[in-house]
């Protein structure tokens, strides 16, 4: 699997999800996934899983890409990254690639190892969230660089994690029939709890809403919003579990664990990498609407508050907006949060909502297995077995959320 992880924790999250899920359903199958994360030591793996780290790139707010550091050119950084993942695909010489989100990967640099692909038996596939983008900012940076017909040169299945009735991601574009037939919809990826310790085991609240912004890069706000709606309802004083995530500024992170020390029933926690656990003992989550914080939501079956981003990307805004109108979710806008009093009166009816599962088909949250099922027929098709000993799994997780 390929993941080019340059912003937050998404991309690496959902490949991770897969590769798990994999693993359990074949013996036998080993993954291996390429990210850029800067922290992708940081999470367990399960046996038959790895991760190759190729150098990060961090991606600034104008949608610009640079080296972490000042020693190394964003050049040589972006060559280095392509040699290695080819070179690893080369050795590894798995049955499957799969690449998340960007089908040439961060500025093409999966492009090499495609057309290396094209001559084996390698079945390739492309991941693609439910919610790319708007159509209109969507359809203006893939025809730039004629993504659409690269991506039906190059690959064999289209998996569109999300279910028909939700969304479609590739809205506006004129799909010829070969990639029309390989556009697979398999549902949102459904997460199980962990087994692990629970909140109570962690020194946290039996009962609280959870406020996660997922890496937290660019989290603070709402964390700033929630704080600022209790600050003006000291009534409101449900207890709040605040995870600010790994990337969230150091002043950002002094600020809002000083003005929440100042209030009743709010703990603060850096980082988390078993999420599961704090969204499954929470009774509620209010979060921004990232696709693997929205898959968890609706897998534990909570009630939820979204604030989405809305730049550079609209694709958290077009999510929240769509699972609203199912009546799954309740949703502000951050201008709307940026109000005291509204995130205040949210915050006060969060309990009372109903829960997804009122409003979702069990169906729509398959993903996990509809990918299992998918791989066997695409196997099976190739005449290669995938419960075989030495069937091997490259999950290529590309990403950005």
């Amino acid at each position: 699997m390929y993941s080019h992880d340059t912003f937050g924790l998404g991309h690496l999250r959902r490949c991770r999800a897969i590769a798990h899920a994999i693993v359990e359903r074949f013996k036998g199958v080993s993954v291996l996934i390429i990210s850029g994360s800067q922290i992708a030591g940081a999470f367990d793996f399960r046996a038959r899983v790895d991760f190759v780290k190729i150098p990060s790139v961090i991606k600034l707010y104008n949608g610009q890409y640079d080296s972490i550091g000042e020693y190394i050119d964003i050049d040589e950084i972006l060559e280095m990254r392509k040699l290695i993942i080819r070179q690893t695909a080369q050795v590894f010489q798995p049955d499957i690639f799969i690449v998340d989100k960007e089908p040439m990967g961060l500025r093409g640099e999966l492009e090499p190892t495609l057309e290396m692909f094209r001559d084996t038996a390698t079945r390739t596939i492309i991941g693609l969230r439910d919610v790319m983008d708007s159509p209109e900012l969507l359809k203006r940076e893939w025809s730039k660089s004629g993504l659409l017909d690269k991506l039906d040169y190059y690959y064999d299945r289209a998996w569109v994690y999300g279910p028909k009735s939700f969304w479609n991601p590739l809205e506006g574009f004129d799909l010829s029939a070969s990639l029309q037939d390989k556009l697979h919809y398999v549902g949102f990826l459904d997460r199980e709890p962990l087994s692990a310790q629970s909140a109570e085991n962690q020194g946290l609240p039996d009962e609280y809403i959870l406020v996660t912004a997922g890496g937290g890069g660019d989290g603070s706000q709402l964390m700033e919003q929630v704080l600022a709606a209790r600050e003006h309802d000291p009534k409101l004083d449900f207890p709040i579990v605040m995870v600010l995530g790994p990337f969230m500024k150091s002043d950002n992170r002094e600020r809002i664990r000083l003005r929440a020390s100042k209030l009743a029933n709010i703990s603060v926690i850096d980082f988390e990498n078993r999420m599961e656990i704090l969204m499954d003992e929470a009774s509620a989550i209010v979060g921004m609407c990232g696709y693997n914080t929205f898959c968890e939501a609706m897998s534990f079956d909570k009630k939820v508050l979204f604030v989405p981003r809305t730049s550079p990307r609209e694709e958290q805004y077009i999510r929240a907006k769509r699972a609203k109108e199912m009546g799954l979710c309740e949703m502000l806008t951050p201008e709307e949060a940026a109000v005291p009093s509204a995130m205040a009166e949210k915050l006060r009816l969060l309990p009372d909502l109903p829960k997804p599962s009122e409003h979702l088909l069990p169906k729509n949250m398959a993903g996990l297995d509809h990918i299992c099922e998918d791989l066997v027929d695409l196997l099976d098709a190739r005449e290669s077995p995938v419960d075989e000993p030495d069937a091997r799994l490259l999950h290529t997780v590309a990403s950005q959320q």
